[in-house]
């Protein structure tokens, strides 16, 4: 397996760069295993800071990217789709929490500087054991089984059939309607069970 990581290091304006030393954390990155580039940059999630991914890619022959800045639930895609555009396979990428997890829960520069570093090496050395993935897609019938014939099961036929869908409902007994088949007359109505 190739080992060309390349780490990213985003300032997120003063989000991070106010707390975390983030040219600190580039340069310890730089000598972390597999680490060929590692830079820092005001905002690695805007079109420039993508274009920095995409263009380190190419000129270092990066195999595996690592952005370090803030949730993976708010820039994942973006930062998945720039290292796709890079040329790389999108899922030899790993994002590391430097805002939510660090910058935005220590006040003690050092401190957090040194939480970023490792968090940084964590990203560094699971990004190193990725494989490339592939989106598959597998074709669906759109049928159903429902198991149990009784009021519940035959709503929930009559729902999935009402929806446009194919229904196969089983039933181990003899007749369908469950325990209201054994009734004469329901409550409050008094109507007929059957």
């Amino acid at each position: 397996m190739k080992r060309r990581v390349g780490v990213f290091v985003c300032e997120c304006g003063t989000n991070i760069a106010s707390v975390v030393d983030t040219e600190k954390v580039a340069a310890a990155a730089k000598n972390m295993p597999g680490v060929i580039f590692a830079t820092n940059y005001k905002y690695m999630c805007s079109d420039p800071g993508q274009e920095l991914i995409k263009n380190a890619i190419k000129e270092h022959g990066l195999q595996q990217v690592v952005v370090a800045s803030c949730s993976p639930r708010m820039h994942e895609k973006t930062f998945r789709k720039a290292v796709e555009d890079g040329g790389l396979n999108p899922y030899m990428f790993e994002m590391a929490n430097i805002r939510e997890q660090n910058s935005w829960v220590h006040k003690d520069r050092e401190e957090a500087t040194q939480k970023a570093e490792d968090l940084v090496r964590m990203a560094v050395s699971k990004v190193l054991k990725h494989k490339p993935l592939k989106i598959a897609t597998i074709p669906i019938t759109k049928r159903a089984l429902v198991i149990g014939g009784g009021i519940a099961g035959m709503q929930t036929a009559l729902d999935i059939a009402e929806a446009g869908h194919k229904v196969l409902l089983v039933e181990k007994e003899a007749s369908i309607g469950g325990k209201m088949s054994q009734i004469d007359k329901t409550f409050p109505t008094m109507d007929c069970a059957a």
